[in-house]
């Protein structure tokens, strides 16, 4: 079929949830896809993060035909191999002791905020419930995670919303002090926002939250799903940091494209856990772990944690210098490959002549062009994505008048 032909049948069967693009992909090899009328793209959107690897990396697509010619499903009422595996490679490249295996990083936000209040309640009494979460967070669309998301467009419709949750300015470490009560348990933060815009926390910031956390007794969670598994040039992004959080989650790129999530948690706080406290059926799935381990695998030989530092260095070179081309550039930051370019103007027109040259990129707040390739682009990919850039701004640039 046609791309015409697929997005009129799915108009007429698929829920209307996303504002989609007039694009049909239907097949992937690295950083390019393929439409159904044969169109080729270079994507810098990979899934929303989630192909890191590129699309269909051959380790990945080999461990899952193992997999799902041995056991394709098994309760978690029984250990299986590939969950233990994963879980051991996660703890060992990190400084927690423990893993949960969900399906997506909603979910494993979810766990995370559970986790949170049962340990606060079991150490230091009922009252302990409410979590801080920052103001442009983006946590995920389950109803509490999207409580926690400190966005008012994400609340929109669905009140009332889970009881609970307090929202104060990111890199606002004064604001943070003054929203601290008694019923306080735990702060929740993305090291780095990425659906809000690509705001990096500073820092000095980041080390005074951590202080407070350990002044005031309360819990320390670093949502990573966007910002975890190698892409900002760090294997975790806390450890740009210097500072362990208590909790971290993490998802999109842990399964090299394979739906799973995880929540890890250090011992003292996991032990709040106890069997019947928290479960999943498809969590830890065999198909999704052994895709887990190879990707994770993948990540750490293939050295893509040190190409995406390196090549990310040379793309917000190449953004800063667009910058100083275009007025209407307000600011480039980010880290490694997980960047953004904030505009003075809507960024949608951008998007979409991106799209018709054939390169995918995506916007973030109306106003942010964010950028998530594979980690292991090149820099001659990037060359050539900033030259489309360049004529997507000019082309905008002249039909503003600006």
């Amino acid at each position: 079929m046609s791309n015409k032909e697929i997005i009129d049948q799915g108009r007429e069967c698929v829920m209307n949830t996303y504002s989609r693009f007039p694009v049909t992909l239907v097949r992937g090899e690295g950083s390019r896809v393929w439409d159904a009328d044969g169109k080729e793209y270079l994507d810098f959107v990979s899934g929303l993060a989630v192909n890191s690897l590129g699309h269909c990396h051959p380790r990945v697509v080999e461990a899952i035909q193992r997999q799902a010619e041995t056991l394709l499903h098994c309760s978690n009422l029984y250990w299986i191999e590939p969950q233990v595996k994963l879980a051991r490679m996660l703890v060992e490249n990190s400084v927690f002791d423990k893993v949960f295996f969900a399906n997506s990083g909603a979910e494993a936000n979810e766990g995370a905020i559970k986790l949170a209040r049962k340990y606060a309640k079991l150490k230091s009494g009922p009252e302990k419930f409410e979590i801080i979460t920052m103001k442009q967070s983006f946590h995920g669309r389950t109803l509490a995670t999207l409580t926690a998301t400190g966005q008012e467009k994400f609340h929109k419709g669905f009140e009332p919303l889970p009881a609970g949750f307090k929202y104060v300015p990111f890199n606002d470490l004064d604001a943070l002090k003054k929203a601290i009560s008694r019923q306080t348990c735990a702060v929740m933060l993305e090291p780095i926002q990425g659906e809000g815009g690509v705001n990096v926390a500073d820092p000095v910031y980041l080390r005074g939250v951590k202080n407070l956390c350990q002044e005031q007794g309360l819990l320390l969670i670093f949502d990573e799903v966007q910002c975890g598994m190698g892409r900002t040039g760090k294997l975790f992004a806390y450890e740009h940091y210097g500072v362990e959080p208590d909790i971290m989650t993490l998802a999109k790129a842990l399964g090299g494209g394979v739906p799973i999530g995880a929540l890890l948690a250090k011992e003292e706080v996991a032990r709040a856990f106890q069997p019947g406290d928290h479960a999943s059926t498809f969590g830890g799935n065999p198909l999704a772990c052994a895709a887990g381990v190879a990707a994770f695998s993948a990540l750490l030989e293939e050295d893509l944690v040190s190409n995406a530092e390196k090549v990310g260095d040379y793309f917000l070179g190449k953004l800063e210098a667009l910058k100083e081309r275009f007025p209407f550039v307000k600011e480039v930051r980010g880290k490694g490959l997980l960047l953004g370019m904030e505009l003075t103007v809507p960024g949608g027109p951008v998007v979409s002549y991106c799209l018709e040259k054939g390169l995918l990129i995506n916007c973030a707040n109306n106003y942010v062009l964010r950028f998530l390739p594979p980690l292991n682009i090149s820099r001659q990919e990037v060359d050539q994505v900033t030259s489309i850039l360049e004529e997507a701004l000019m082309h905008l640039e002249e039909k503003n008048g600006m």
